[in-house]
């Protein structure tokens, strides 16, 4: 199977599904030219179309599929599970370059509290346009009904189905997998097709972690403790995390864009630049939307991290948001990952080449019992 996700955090949490349940996994920044035949286990091809323009997104998904020369049968594209990104725009450009007539598209995630009924998408009971999600800077959610978030998809041959427990999901893959279809959503699904591929159409649906290795749930670890880590809460999303560390929030006159890294780093205390210790950076105001805010935050977040590793490469580097994500480790220059475990679901731990312990985390999950609070 190849996967082709939209943001970073969602290829890794789709990497480390596919790691715990034995699969060999390949995790690549951008596509490279390579034949699916020759394909073992899992490739997820990581990238940033999330953050770009529409006609950018249609471009790199065109060159993507143009690059992995595959069947639809072969992929799954991995989306947001909270509606984001230029959804229908990519799975057209994905469905012309394969020659595909049919894509099914269910971003829910039960075993998250994120359902579908009606057309209508619920988290945790309440529809999403009345949860925080309504003032994501770049994609806020206006309303609940699939059909109005995105009236062109049927149109297009793209089905988004209800799906209000696992269970359903699992109909779902039954019902259409029939070798032609493209199936396009969040991590409950690609767990249920591999449950469905390894079982060869058993009917009992994945576990509610999605795939999480029982093995490697988080304990109270060494590892597991924030000491000597770089944290970036880099969503709107982000709550406090109470650690016990020191927190470096984003001062009022950077968010508002009259300032720039230049502010922040001089507002430091002098101790934590100079000498190693950990440190969060986070984004304490949700007041302004837009695409050029979103961009702002997450290269302001990524020229941060840029020098405070100059001073001192943190053991551990922990990355809340998949578009700051990738704009801090392009900044850093670091391309290559060996994926090492998913210690929660959704949260996967990758070893950079340089040596420092890289996490994952999408900005629109929980941090769990990652750190012990």
């Amino acid at each position: 199977m190849i996967v082709i996700a939209d943001d970073i955090t969602g290829a890794a949490e789709i990497a480390g599904i596919a790691l715990s349940r034995g699969n060999h996994v390949r995790m690549v920044c951008g596509a490279v030219r390579f034949d699916h035949h020759a394909v073992q286990g899992t490739v997820v091809i990581a990238t940033d179309t999330r953050s770009m323009s529409e006609a950018e997104a249609i471009a790199e998904t065109r060159r993507i599929a143009s690059a992995i020369r595959c069947q639809p049968s072969v992929i799954f594209k991995k989306t947001d599970s909270v509606l984001r990104g230029h959804v229908i725009a990519e799975l057209q450009a994905l469905m012309e370059a394969t020659g595909c007539h049919r894509v099914v598209y269910l971003p829910a995630n039960p075993s998250k509290g994120r359902i579908i009924r009606n057309g209508v998408y619920y988290m945790h009971a309440t529809p999403i346009h009345e949860t925080a999600f309504s003032y994501d800077p770049e994609y806020p959610a206006k309303t609940s009904v699939l059909r109005e978030r995105f009236p062109d998809a049927e149109a297009r041959g793209i089905i988004m189905p209800d799906a209000g427990s696992l269970e359903d999901i699992q109909r779902v893959v039954e019902l259409y997998n029939d070798g032609k279809t493209i199936f396009a959503g969040a991590a409950d699904l690609f767990s249920t097709m591999l449950n469905h591929r390894d079982n060869h159409g058993d009917n009992s649906p994945d576990m509610p972690q999605s795939g999480v290795d029982q093995e490697n749930r988080p304990h109270d670890s060494e590892e597991n403790r924030p000491h000597d880590s770089l944290i970036l809460c880099g969503s709107t999303q982000s709550k406090a995390l109470e650690l016990g560390i020191p927190v470096a929030p984003m001062p009022r006159e950077v968010y508002d864009g009259q300032q720039g890294a230049d502010y922040w780093f001089s507002q430091l205390p002098s101790s934590l630049i100079r000498y190693p210790s950990s440190l969060i950076l986070s984004i304490p105001y949700t007041h302004r939307t837009g695409k050029e805010v979103a961009v702002h935050l997450r290269m302001v977040m990524a020229e941060m991290t840029k020098r405070l590793v100059a001073r001192h490469r943190p053991e551990q580097l922990v990355i809340e948001g998949g578009a700051t994500a990738w704009a801090t480790l392009q900044a850093l220059g670091w391309t290559e990952f060996s994926i090492e475990r998913q210690i929660a679901p959704g949260v996967v731990q990758m070893r950079a080449a340089c040596g420092t312990l890289v996490t994952l985390k999408p900005g629109s999950y929980p941090w769990g019992s990652m750190f012990k609070q």
